[in-house]
């Protein structure tokens, strides 16, 4: 499915209703924090070709706390607005913080889907997808 028929069904519905999927591979540092490994090539022949040596597999993605927790919460059962309520109780516990964490939430997975290391399972569950 390419970019303008993914951008399409997420225009039709609502951003706090969509479950998140990770795509991506993980690690957790000492810290608590996550690190993403996005494989260097996606294809056993570009790796086969191009993959130095003694280089890394994966490119590690390193994440802050706040996005570290969004991450651990994607599961593909947890609709956007769970996860934000989850993270007000555990980051803030101020209630009254739901609206900026479901912009800081939305604009976070949003980019997490541009750079497709995240989809929906709307759009997983669509022909094509």
């Amino acid at each position: 499915m390419n970019l303008f028929q993914r951008r399409k069904i997420l225009k039709k519905v609502n951003f706090l209703d969509l479950h998140p999927v990770r795509k991506l591979e993980h690690q957790i540092r000492e810290d608590g924090d996550v690190t993403l490994l996005m494989p260097r090539f996606r294809k056993k022949i570009e790796f086969a070709l191009f993959q130095p040596r003694f280089r890394d597999r994966f490119i590690q993605i390193k994440l802050d706390h706040p996005g570290s927790h969004t991450w651990l919460m994607i599961d593909g059962t947890s609709s956007v607005s769970e996860i934000c309520n989850r993270l007000i109780d555990q980051l803030s516990g101020e209630p009254g913080a739901l609206k900026e964490m479901e912009e800081r939430v939305t604009k976070f997975l949003s980019l997490l889907y541009q750079e497709r290391y995240i989809s929906f399972m709307e759009i997983e569950d669509q022909p094509g997808g």
